[in-house]
């Protein structure tokens, strides 16, 4: 599998892990900065539009052919009408399971099944493909470093650094270079969704979205 291959859901996913202990780190909202990176996605290929702050599915028929992608936009389908923040929190952990899942399917991750006091299913994953890893974060690091300009990012580039940024993601926009990068990943924000006016509004939506969890996480924990 290339890491061209993999959606943004995906990318921002594995952003999370750190290959030197091999573990997720960075946030607390994971579930939510993946579910914000599929929005986008889908908004970026025109498959949810923007219908006055409420996302809307742009035809009955068109699919992406990327299972978790189709899998969210079915269920934006099937449900009443919400806004953008909502669907970033709503069914953010199904999203993220069948993003999981999805990578264990690849060989990217490991799949473990056990069960929680000997009663109730679970599965662990562990990090198998950590070139994987490497390869995404250094495109990563390349969007937001340069030495590009920013609109000659691609928009799925500018869309991973700007929702890490925007979820606190440390390993892809460190603490001590949040200030000097600041101006960068508000280019990169508005690169994501260069396409259109609306795609703009759409991707500082999500945006805020994701800061707005990451923040509440954040104070829940004392942080």
């Amino acid at each position: 599998m290339s890491d061209g291959s993999l959606s943004l859901p995906a990318r921002l996913y594995l952003l999370a892990w750190d290959t030197e202990r091999l573990k997720i780190t960075g946030t607390a909202q994971l579930h939510h900065l993946v579910q914000a990176g599929a929005l986008t996605e889908l908004a970026q290929r025109g498959l949810l539009v923007d219908d006055d702050g409420v996302a809307a599915p742009a035809g009955l028929d068109a699919e992406t052919g990327d299972p978790v992608l189709d899998g969210l936009l079915e269920l934006v389908r099937e449900s009443r009408p919400r806004r953008w923040k909502t669907w970033v929190t709503l069914h953010a952990r199904t999203t993220l399971d069948a993003v999981r899942g999805q990578l264990a399917a690849e060989g990217v991750l490991r799949a473990e099944r056990r069960r929680v006091l000997g009663v109730l299913p679970s599965v662990s994953y562990t990090l198998e493909r950590v070139a994987v890893v490497d390869a995404v974060r250094e495109e990563a690091r390349r969007a937001l470093e340069g030495p590009l300009p920013a609109a000659e990012v691609s928009e799925r580039d500018a869309a991973v650094v700007a929702l890490a940024a925007a979820a606190d993601l440390r390993t892809v926009v460190p603490a001590k270079e949040r200030r000097r990068h600041k101006q960068r990943v508000e280019e990169l924000t508005e690169r994501s969704g260069a396409a259109a006016p609306a795609l703009r509004k759409v991707v500082r939506e999500v945006s805020a979205a994701v800061v707005m969890t990451a923040a509440a996480a954040s104070a829940a924990a004392g942080g």
